[in-house]
C-alpha cells in the first residue's frame, strides 16, 4: 500500500505513517511551544507537510547532505528526512534550530519517526560544514540568508528557499550583492509563493 503526497509523488505507506505521526506530535506539541501558528496548525497536512515535500524533486540527484536552516517545527527539513526513506541511499538532512525547546520537539520526531537527521543546537551564522543543499523556510530575508548559505554550499551546490509575494523585491535585493542563478519554481500549496532554486552562488567582487 502506497500513500499520494502529490500526483507525481507516491511514497510508502511506512512513510505516511512516519508522517502522520510527525503531524500527532506536533498539533501536541504546538500549543505549549508556539511551533507553528494556530491559523495553520488544523490544516497541517497541506500547509506544511505538503508545502515542504514538493522539495523533493528539486534536489540534485546525488544529495547526500541537507541543512536546514532556523527549522523550528522542522519544515521543510525533517519532512525531507523522512522522506529520505524513500531513498536507495539516503541523505542526511541536520537541522538547525537555536531555540532548545524546539530542538527538543525536533529530537522526539526523529526518535517517533526515525528520520534520517540530527539537531544543531547553534545560530546559523555559526555553522562550519559544507552540505550539497542548504533550505530554508520563513527564516530570514534573502540576502542575510544568502550569507549564512554561502559559507556552507560554496559556489556548486544548491539552495531551496520558500519564499513568500514579496520575493520579488527580496531579489532585487540580494542581487546587489549576489550574483546566482535562479529558478521560480510557484508553490502547488500556496499560489503567491514560491520555491527560489538558487545554484552558481557568488558575493559580487565589489561586495567583498
Amino acid at each position: 500500500m502506497t500513500g499520494q503526497l502529490f500526483d507525481d509523488l507516491d511514497v510508502s505507506r511506512e512513510t505516511m505513517e512516519r508522517l502522520e505521526r510527525y503531524v500527532a506530535l506536533l498539533k501536541k506539541w504546538s500549543p505549549a511551544i508556539n511551533l507553528v501558528s494556530k491559523a495553520t496548525l488544523a490544516d497541517a497536512w497541506d500547509r506544511h507537510v505538503r508545502d515542504s515535500a514538493q522539495l523533493l524533486s528539486m534536489l540534485p540527484a546525488n544529495t547526500a547532505k541537507i541543512i536546514d536552516l532556523g527549522s523550528g517545527a522542522g519544515f521543510p527539513g525533517l519532512v525531507l528526512a523522512i522522506l529520505a526513506h524513500e531513498h536507495d541511499a539516503p541523505f542526511e538532512v541536520f537541522l538547525v534550530e537555536s531555540d532548545r525547546r524546539k530542538a527538543t520537539f525536533l529530537r522526539e520526531v526523529i526518535r517517533e519517526t526515525d528520520a534520517v537527521a540530527t539537531v544543531l543546537v547553534e545560530r546559523a551564522e555559526t555553522l562550519d560544514m559544507s552540505v550539497d543543499v542548504v533550505t530554508a523556510r520563513a527564516f530570514a530575508a534573502l540576502d542575510p540568508l544568502l550569507g549564512m548559505a554561502h559559507p556552507l554550499i560554496g559556489n556548486d551546490g544548491v539552495a531551496l528557499l520558500h519564499k513568500g509575494a514579496r520575493y520579488e523585491s527580496e531579489l532585487t535585493d540580494a542581487m546587489e550583492n549576489w550574483h546566482m542563478d535562479v529558478e521560480q519554481k510557484k508553490s502547488r500549496i500556496d499560489p503567491a509563493s514560491v520555491i527560489l532554486r538558487i545554484t552558481r552562488l557568488s558575493k559580487r567582487q565589489d561586495k567583498q
